[in-house]
């Protein structure tokens, strides 16, 4: 085999470090952001968190609510170097008709060791400046959250030993009784039987060394004093609370009410298998229980207004309360797109550090190459923070105005809507779109929703137009909402409804679409 030199010229893609961090932040939700800015804060000293604003030009501040088109703006935005989306990042969008957008694009050719220079460029300052700094207010009871004052409520177990506290009871029925509502799980329930808690008492008890072997007949005496415990705990307020099953716990309930025809009925009912209480099969009841049918309507009408989760109430559940990354607000005849400067990170190059560098006259060139290194991935996190907002403005800026009709009208008024428009409009892959969609979130007028909300896929209609589902579904709710409780409608009689407004939808889409909607079948929706 004879070997030979030649030359060859292809083309190939290259992922640089600045891409591939570029690509990954922009795939970050806000928490995961934030967590990202922390570290990097933590590891590279040439960055640092600016607390002060930066004397730098405000662009777009005065002519922010002016409807400029949005061509116009983009270019602007994209050919400033010093333009930042916390000094003013906004974009209006109007109801006449937008002029071509064009974009410039930024190099990403560059690798993390630079060009060797350490000078402090105009990039490097302060990025963010509206963002107003995080502060400690210096009265702690002026600034409790409510968060913090759901942690502090009261829990069940807590208020179960409260009560517990003004029972009169002997050493051993007290520490039974304690034990027994340290069981007692978060919704109220006593998922353990009584022989189980027994045997664990019993395990603790040899453990602590307090019995080396304990008989049966102690066994048996521990299972009594937890059944005594059981009972007192079944007389407690939330009533319910203790129960081993639903079947129980919506007895001890009833037990609790006057002695009415209506409780009476219920009680029989609940001790019946609870699927048909679930089915409201009243046929089957009105045998099983030897009652007629009016009474037994009235006891599942009963049943239907208990409590199924006594501790429930006790639960403190701190909300996920969702930070929207766009904000959008009328403006005149249009809309205006802005980034919220509460998620936006206020970052810039530590300018002592940056000059200190630069007229460095150590003679350790391996160091002076690890630090102009360092320098240079904090210049390049701050242009991909840049960049990532800047992409997250265009994409809703393009996705308000392909729904305008949605922030006027509300989900009715949805269309369809899929990535690749949004692709092809601003040039950029359908894979950068659906990362920019995904745990981003937009307030509106409406609401705050996630920007994977508005696509989705559309419908045929008579008109051969297309219907969002999105739009559907808020159909298929109004007309569920607007239905006779004691005739909801099926599925089929549904599809037929829309089919009157024009929109071909099958039977199967409807079901799919209401389970979606986490909506009843029309059997479990009917009124008694």
């Amino acid at each position: 085999m004879k070997q030979a030199l030649s030359l060859r010229v292809s083309q190939h893609l290259a992922l640089t470090p600045q891409l591939q961090q570029s690509i990954r932040l922009l795939q970050l939700s806000t928490l995961e952001m934030a967590q990202e800015v922390e570290q990097m804060l933590d590891e590279n000293p040439f960055l640092e968190r600016s607390e002060e604003s930066a004397d730098r030009e405000a662009f777009g501040l005065a002519q922010a609510d002016a409807p400029v088109a949005l061509g116009e703006q983009i270019s602007e935005l994209a050919a400033d170097a010093a333009w930042t989306p916390g000094d003013g990042a906004a974009a209006v969008v109007t109801s006449e008709p937008s002029e071509d957008r064009t974009e410039a694009a930024s190099p990403l050719d560059e690798s993390w060791e630079g060009d060797g220079t350490v000078e402090v460029s105009p990039d490097d300052s302060e990025w963010g400046g509206e963002a107003p700094a995080r502060q400690r207010a210096l009265d702690d009871d002026e600034t409790t959250t409510a968060a913090e004052l759901a942690r502090s409520d009261e829990g069940l177990h807590a208020f179960l030993h409260d009560q517990a506290r003004c029972l009169r009871l002997g050493e051993t029925d007290r520490a039974a009784l304690y034990f027994l509502i340290e069981s007692i799980n978060d919704e109220g329930y006593l998922e353990d039987s009584l022989e189980t808690l027994a045997d664990a008492w019993v395990r603790m008890a040899v453990a602590n060394g307090s019995s080396d072997d304990i008989g049966i007949e102690a066994r048996e005496a521990v299972r009594q004093h937890l059944q005594i415990a059981l009972h007192h705990v079944h007389h407690m307020e939330p009533v319910g609370v203790g129960a081993r099953d639903l079947g129980e716990c919506l007895r001890l309930q009833i037990m609790a009410l006057r002695n009415t025809p209506e409780a009476r009925a219920a009680l029989l009912v609940c001790q019946q298998p609870l699927v048909l209480m679930a089915k409201r099969d009243v046929k089957r009841l009105c045998t099983l229980c030897g009652l007629d049918d009016a009474l037994v309507r009235q006891a599942l009408a009963l049943i239907a207004r208990l409590e199924p989760k006594p501790g429930r109430r006790f639960v403190n559940l701190e909300r996920q309360v969702v930070v929207p990354d766009v904000l959008v607000t009328r403006s005149g005849r249009g809309f205006k797109v802005v980034l919220n400067a509460e998620v936006m990170p206020r970052l810039r190059v530590h300018d002592v550090y940056a000059n200190a560098l630069r007229h460095s006259r150590d003679g350790n060139a391996a160091a002076n190459a690890s630090m102009q290194q360092r320098l240079q991935e904090a210049r390049w996190f701050i242009k991909n923070i840049q960049q990532r907002f800047d992409t997250i403005l265009r994409v809703s800026t393009a996705i308000v105005e392909r729904q305008r009709n949605f922030f006027v009208h509300g989900e009715l008024a949805m269309r369809p809507l899929v990535l690749r428009e949004i692709a092809d409009e601003l040039a950029l892959h359908e894979s950068t779109i659906s990362r920019v969609t995904t745990a981003k979130y937009m307030a509106t007028p409406h609401g705050t929703f996630e920007l994977k909300y508005f696509f989705g896929s559309g419908l045929g209609t008579e008109s051969g137009t297309n219907a969002s589902s999105t739009a559907v579904r808020a159909l298929l709710k109004q007309f569920i909402a607007s239905e006779n409780p004691k005739k909801p409608l099926s599925d089929n009689q549904l599809a037929d409804l829309l089919k009157a407004q024009g929109i071909e939808c099958a039977r199967r889409t409807v079901a799919k679409y209401r389970e979606a909607l986490r909506i009843a079948p029309a059997n479990l929706r009917k009124s008694l």
